[in-house]
């Protein structure tokens, strides 16, 4: 494990110990597309549940208190976190802390956090890597969270966002579309 990650994940058990009390106080909403009766035998099940355990130790936020989506788009696509209460200002602005510091990284050729959330390094990783400097990584807020947007004029790297980004709809099981619509 890299000390980049390393520190995530300290940094995340720091900010998780401090919000989890507000978060005790609070009724979780399940992640409804994450919480699906799934036809996968119980240990996809299981495995399932560690990616989620991990993406919560990586990304410093609850994965059953909010909501991602994955979009494709004919530039690249689009990552969504957002809160699933309106009222959790303090899971909105891990969410922004959160996707801020993806972008720089992403920017940077570094994935070091989704490889540790899915134990693995996911599809187009590699070409992302390569032609990161091809490729625009930008970060704005939502009303309940945030959104990376990723965009390239690269048809190589599009289709390696593409990649990346339909392995993370089917990890996170959010049903977005995984094909351009």
């Amino acid at each position: 494990m890299t000390p980049k990650i390393l520190f995530t994940i300290l940094l995340s058990g720091v900010v998780y110990t401090s919000t989890s009390a507000n978060r005790a106080a609070q009724s979780e909403t399940p992640h409804e597309k994450c919480t699906q009766q799934s036809s996968q035998p119980e240990a996809s099940h299981s495995g399932h549940e560690s990616m989620m355990n991990r993406g919560e130790k990586g990304m410093g936020f609850s994965q059953t208190t909010t909501t991602h989506h994955f979009l494709l788009k004919p530039d690249g696509g689009v990552i969504a976190v957002s809160a699933n209460d309106q009222k959790d200002a303090a899971t909105r602005d891990q969410i922004r802390m959160h996707l801020a510091h993806i972008a720089k990284a992403f920017a940077e050729g570094d994935f070091d956090i989704p490889m540790f959330v899915h134990d693995q390094t996911p599809p187009g990783v590699p070409v992302m890597k390569r032609l990161a400097k091809e490729i625009h990584f930008n970060s704005h807020d939502t009303e309940r969270g945030g959104e990376v947007t990723i965009t390239s004029t690269s048809p190589e790297a599009i289709r390696a966002i593409h990649d990346f980004l339909v392995f993370q709809i089917r990890e996170h099981k959010t049903g977005d579309p995984t094909a351009l619509r």
